[in-house]
């Protein structure tokens, strides 16, 4: 894996000796001997993904590089490629990126000799979300095969559903998408059924926020809740044992009930604790395979 640039580029077995990884930094957390670099270069807004990277680093004792584009040589107009390599020729190790573009990995192909992980492309992809969200389901049912996930909101914006639905797929899970009217992806070839048909099936409700930024226009929100969100009566007819996902940031009131962001079905905060251990096995995944570190 010369970068962790899709879910895609993973095999079964990877995914799950990461997820490992994963779990095992959570009681005891490898530490770094020699001085390591670590670029977080993030061109669009950012809260958990960025944080979470920086505290995944912290953890493993990395220096870190950090980056502000409002700040940068890019008001200058200089490329996201002359960007890189500017941070690995002036001793970045390995650099972490966020963009706003679907293709952005396709400038950096050739001539970066530094390992890249991918923390947001676009609408395309958002492999180390899918990561910490396939490690909250795996905690929580033990296995993926026959899980029933249902990925609700905003598909066809939304970088975090292409990743899951596929990486769950892989691993045998049942998969299902639920959309208001135009926000479905029929590049996506999973079932499409009701919110209300969604609630009643799922082992997992995935829920996804109205991605207003990469809108043409301005989605009105008034009645999302009521006719596509999660409401109480909605939780109410869940199976017993069903959970709540949400990548966030969350539109309380929008997508989902205020009260049940932190319901006892809610595995919402513990994704993003999972998020910091996640990064940290992929950190030092990528780090090992280009021997950079041991």
């Amino acid at each position: 894996m010369e970068h962790f640039i899709s879910i895609n580029q993973l095999s079964s077995d990877k995914i799950m000796q990461l997820l490992d990884s994963a779990s095992s930094f959570q009681k005891n957390s490898p530490t770094f001997s020699k001085q390591i670099f670590a670029a977080n270069l993030f061109f669009e807004p950012s809260t958990r993904t960025k944080m979470s990277f920086i505290v995944a680093q912290k953890k493993l004792g990395l220096e870190i590089l950090d980056f502000q584009a409002d700040f940068s040589s890019l008001l200058k107009g200089e490329s996201l490629y002359d960007t890189v390599k500017t941070f690995e020729s002036i001793g970045a190790d390995v650099a972490v990126i966020r963009h706003e573009a679907d293709d952005w990995i396709t400038e950096l192909s050739t001539g970066i000799n530094i390992p890249i992980i991918n923390a947001g492309a676009g609408k395309a992809e958002h492999p180390t979300q899918c990561m910490l969200d396939l490690l909250t389901l795996y905690q929580e049912f033990g296995s993926f095969e026959n899980v029933k996930v249902v990925i609700v909101g905003d598909i066809i914006h939304s970088r975090v559903a292409k990743s899951n639905a596929l990486a769950l797929q892989r691993l045998g899970a049942k998969v299902y998408l639920s959309a208001a009217p135009g926000y479905e992806d029929n590049s996506l070839d999973f079932p499409y059924v009701t919110i209300d048909e969604a609630v009643k099936l799922c082992d997992a409700l995935m829920l996804l926020r109205i991605q207003h930024e990469r809108h043409d226009t301005q989605y009105k929100t008034m009645d999302y809740l009521e006719n596509y969100g999660l409401t109480k009566q909605r939780e109410n007819a869940m199976r017993n044992h069903a959970i709540i996902l949400h990548p966030a940031p969350i539109n309380r009131g929008v997508e989902i009930e205020d009260e049940l962001v932190e319901c006892s079905r809610s595995r919402i905060f513990k994704q993003m604790s999972n998020g910091v251990y996640v990064r940290m096995a992929i950190l030092n995944h990528v780090l090992k395979e280009w021997g950079i570190s041991k």
